[in-house]
């Protein structure tokens, strides 16, 4: 049996995001170096990437804003997962999960990549604008523009890391893939890796079955 884990509108979201990383990844890393300029050439040559790169990042982090609000509720930080987190460790060497406290709909691990997400992005956002040409870099005096873009390229990795992070835990954890794909879960899934959720979800299903009875 499946349970329903995100729905539609959600799982479009995170993948409409998805697609506006990979393409502001890519038109930042041409500008980055001249060792990856070669990028600029899907997006039509160095002149539309440096164009394009600015509202590439800016329509990711709108995508992510409507994200955001749509499980931050879920990734509030609790006692429990700072026990995960110190257990974590044993159960990645080992990949044994029983020894784990019961998590709700996100582990620990889960809560931390998605606060990363959210650090990086508003870093990204802020930085970015004070060097955007040629709109509002004159705003900003130069020593301050060079600040920027050293942090613009600190938060950039930090992003990049947590979603290489992310995509790994997603294929690692047979069954988790499918979330944002068909946006449901196998019962057996949500009891192994999240079981407070399940109840959660259960106990609601169980209720709705008696409502209809009545």
């Amino acid at each position: 049996m499946f349970i329903t884990r995100y729905r539609d509108r959600t799982r479009m979201n995170h993948w409409a995001v998805a697609l506006l990383f990979i393409c502001a990844g890519l038109t930042g890393l041409a500008l980055f170096h001249p060792s990856m300029y070669f990028f600029s050439v899907f997006f039509g040559g160095g002149y539309w990437t440096r164009v394009l790169h600015p509202f590439f990042g800016l329509l990711m982090v709108l995508g992510f804003v409507f994200l955001f609000f749509a499980v931050v509720r879920d990734n509030f930080w609790t006692k429990s997962d700072t026990e995960w987190v110190k257990k974590a460790p044993k159960m990645v060497t080992t990949g044994d999960e029983h020894h784990m406290p019961p998590v709700h709909k996100y582990n620990a691990g889960q809560k931390g990549v998605f606060w990363v997400f959210a650090i990086s992005l508003v870093l990204l956002l802020i930085t970015g604008f004070m060097f955007w040409q040629p709109w509002f870099a004159d705003f900003f005096p130069i020593p301050l523009r060079r600040i920027a873009m050293l942090v613009h390229a600190v938060a950039a990795l930090a992003l990049v890391l947590s979603v290489i992070v992310h995509v790994y835990a997603a294929i690692w954890v047979k069954g988790s893939f499918r979330a944002m794909t068909r946006g449901t879960v196998h019962e057996d899934w949500a009891k192994s890796h999240h079981p407070l959720w399940y109840k959660e979800v259960a106990g609601k299903n169980s209720q709705e079955v008696t409502r209809k009875k009545h």
